[in-house]
């Protein structure tokens, strides 16, 4: 009996040592960040002459917040005004803003729209992002900048990752000197992911921005640099460029996954198949046994997120992850609107079913208890604060100030756990209260870590 004890107690002391020497991290890539004249549009506030994006990704942003990293293609310039979509890009600094509070970690920036605005576009992109302590990859000032900071080094919970990022081209326009843009070049890319293995990070990510637009298969290039990249020792291979979902790979037997086209993270493009895209979350293990560190992927998983443009005079722009709405699509409350939703999940789940390769969506696990209703108030002045602070119907309801940049701020009325009490609620502050500019919200309670799972 005693010898029994001992063994189970040795057996219990040899797991918990082997747990302490494994470390996780969850990662979430995403797609394309785009901002064409609709979106740019629909985040202008004409009271306040400023262009607001908190809206835009309200719901997404707890699901942002809970990888340990999370990583987008930012396709687009930060060039300064004037603001333009399609073709040349240049989107409002407040963007990059909301994307960083929003929960983004990394940014990669090498796409066939780095050099819409030339020299000045290249540049103040990177400016605004240093100015954000945003880490990024893909274009440079010159050379010099490339050299010390390529492949680009992420640190976090322990975990050190090479990453490197490249496009195709750059629609015909000439990357100016001396600024950098990377481009897909095999010979440039062997020597740089030689010097990624040179860094002993314990993974190598390689963004690709590549394909056919539109085509939801990866063409034989795309297979072929993939290959080349494992080949060199790259463990995970992420795609961007053809704005529509194309598979992803999990090659188990050789710990290395490929995930040809994410499709849109956020866009202003409406046609089939190009409104929305998907989240990849990666987790990664590292186990440290005497003195040698093995990293593997752990799980891969998928979600969706749909963008909503809404038919009502404001036409805003609102991601909708399904992990909230798929179950409740009376939140959408035009028809045409919730047909295309219906029409995206259809694709996007046919696709993966028939083509991916040990990744599979993840099963939403959140509780019924942490979704619910509120009422959205924008405020732009201390006195107009004061007024709604002040206002006896308002604070019969609840308020909440929600501060999402230095001097912007929102308020949010009640907590109501179905639609129908929250339009109820809508109809009597519009009656009886001056603030008639008032919408509905769905509320996101308490997250747990999404990327974790068993």
């Amino acid at each position: 009996m005693r010898r029994g004890l001992l063994l189970l107690s040795a057996l219990f002391f040899q797991l918990l040592v082997q747990a302490q020497d494994t470390t996780r991290l969850s990662l979430l890539f995403v797609g394309d960040i785009m901002q064409h004249d609709s979106n740019i549009a629909a985040a202008f506030n004409p009271v306040t002459g400023k262009y607001d994006y908190s809206a835009c990704f309200e719901y997404v942003t707890p699901i942002l917040q809970s990888a340990d990293l999370t990583i987008g293609n930012l396709e687009l310039t930060l060039a300064g005004k004037p603001y333009k979509g399609y073709p040349q890009f240049s989107a409002p600094n407040e963007l990059a803003y909301e994307l960083k509070r929003a929960g983004f970690d990394v940014l990669v920036t090498a796409n066939n729209h780095s050099v819409d605005r030339g020299k000045k576009g290249i540049e103040r992109t990177i400016d605004v992002l240093d100015t954000l302590t945003m880490l990024h990859t893909g274009t440079f000032k010159d050379s010099v900048a490339r050299v010390l900071t390529y492949p680009l080094l992420v640190e976090k919970n322990g975990f050190r990752l090479s990453l490197l990022n490249y496009t195709y081209a750059t629609n015909g326009i000439p990357v100016p000197s001396p600024s950098i843009v990377n481009l897909i070049d095999t010979v440039q890319i062997k020597k740089d992911l030689e010097k990624a293995r040179s860094q002993q990070s314990d993974a190598i990510i390689v963004f690709m921005h590549w394909g056919d637009e539109y085509q939801s298969l990866p063409n034989k290039e795309q297979k072929r640099l993939t290959n080349l990249c494992f080949r060199e020792g790259a463990k995970l291979v992420i795609g961007s460029h053809p704005h529509v979902l194309q598979p992803m790979e999990w090659r188990k037997e050789k710990d290395q996954l490929i995930a040809y086209s994410l499709g849109n993270f956020v866009s202003g493009q409406r046609p089939r198949f190009r409104d929305g895209g998907a989240m990849l979350w990666v987790d990664l293990q590292k186990v440290n046994k005497d003195s040698i560190s093995l990293t593997s992927i752990r799980h891969a998983k998928y979600e969706l997120a749909w963008v909503q443009k809404s038919n009502d005079a404001k036409k805003e722009f609102v991601m909708l992850p399904f992990r909230y709405f798929e179950s409740d699509t009376s939140f959408i409350e035009d028809k045409l609107l919730r047909d295309a939703f219906d029409v995206f999940r259809k694709d996007a789940r046919a696709l993966y079913a028939k083509h991916n390769v040990n990744v599979s969506e993840k099963i939403n696990k959140e509780s019924l208890d942490s979704l619910h209703y509120s009422i959205r108030l924008d405020s732009f002045s201390d006195d107009q604060t004061n007024l709604i602070a002040n206002n006896v119907v308002l604070q019969s309801y609840g308020l909440e100030k929600v501060t999402y940049g230095a001097d912007q701020w929102y308020w949010l009325i009640g907590k109501f756990l179905n639609r129908k009490d929250a339009e109820l609620a809508l109809a009597d502050i519009q009656t009886r209260t001056e603030f008639k500019d008032i919408r509905i919200v769905r509320r996101i309670g308490a997250q747990n870590s999404y990327g974790n799972d068993e």
